[in-house]
């Protein structure tokens, strides 16, 4: 039997083409919608505080719709600020900017559509929270590029992720005063305060989902939480956890809200502490398993919200 006679060895089929909207769909993360839940919880509890009650469909509308809008956009800026970084990190190498199916180019204009759409929305509220919406996107902008330099970007991830809270008091309170000097009396105390609050969730979670790369991030140079905090990360995001938890707590009871309200803190405060059995081994597993259920943390406050405004 001659060579030319022997049956060629078969070869694998070859995985099928990705639409271009399959790969725009991976790019802003559409599967894995616990990441603008974490932002929509606050900023809709902070709507309903706002307004002292359901806040109508239409701001309803604009800020879950620009929420997500914005999520997204931040992710395709994020991917190709972070292209180089992700391709030595297992768990990130096969986005699709950093796998090369989609160009940096590209995401960069899908990203800009996507904030487009977003600001479209906030045109239809008021002045104020227009202006505010500028400085929003300057701070999403410059989060991915803050961990260069900054010891915890988490901690500007907590703004950007926060400020949706005065964005919606200004959208309720806030009149129709182009004036810049209007922002400060359309966004009252209480709403900063909250951000503040809030920026301590964010910097939980966010740590929880530093340690599940934080082998990774320190042979690429990476700055994050986890790398700060070394053997007292764990301590830290409980700490995290509990400013939020009292500061929520003691806002929403300062505003007169029914004891609804503290169960809905109660039941987040119940969450935690199931964090903390996830996380203090510091598993990868465990971590980004505590990180992907955050968002039911936020649910929990927002629907004590909620419930609190009903009537009785």
């Amino acid at each position: 039997m001659n060579a030319s006679s022997v049956p060629a060895t078969p070869k694998p089929d070859a995985p099928p083409p990705r639409s271009r909207l399959s790969l725009y769909l991976d790019l802003i993360r559409w599967n894995r919608p616990a990441g603008w839940l974490l932002l929509l919880w606050p900023t809709l509890a902070a709507l309903w505080m706002a307004a002292d009650g359901f806040p109508g469909w239409h701001l309803l509308a604009v800020f879950t719709l620009g929420t997500v809008l914005m999520r997204s956009a931040g992710c395709c800026v994020n991917d190709v600020a972070d292209a180089e970084f992700d391709r030595h990190v297992k768990r990130t190498a096969q986005r699709p900017v950093t796998s090369g199916a989609v160009s940096k180019q590209e995401a960069l204009a899908v990203g800009a559509v996507l904030a487009l759409l977003a600001f479209g929305l906030v045109l239809t509220t008021n002045p104020p929270t227009i202006w505010l919406s500028v400085v929003a996107l300057a701070v999403t902008l410059l989060y991915p590029y803050a961990k260069r330099v900054v010891s915890m970007p988490q901690a500007v991830l907590g703004v950007a992720f926060s400020f949706g809270i005065p964005m919606a008091f200004s959208a309720v309170q806030g009149g129709q005063d182009w004036a810049l000097a209007a922002i400060p009396a359309a966004v009252p105390a209480l709403a900063w305060w909250l951000l503040v609050g809030n920026l301590f969730w964010v910097l939980a979670y966010d740590t929880e989902y530093a340690m599940v790369d934080r082998d990774d991030d320190l042979k690429i140079g990476i700055k994050t939480s986890a790398i700060t905090l070394g053997r007292f990360d764990v301590a830290g995001v409980m700490l995290f956890y509990g400013a939020y938890l009292i500061s929520w707590g003691a806002l929403g009871h300062g505003l007169g809200l029914l004891k609804t309200y503290l169960i809905g803190i109660a039941a987040a405060a119940l969450q935690v502490g199931w964090h903390f059995t996830m996380i203090r081994h510091r598993s990868r597993d465990g971590c980004f398993r505590a990180f992907r259920l955050n968002h039911w943390v936020g649910f929990a406050v927002f629907a004590g919200t909620v419930i609190s405004y009903l009537p009785s």
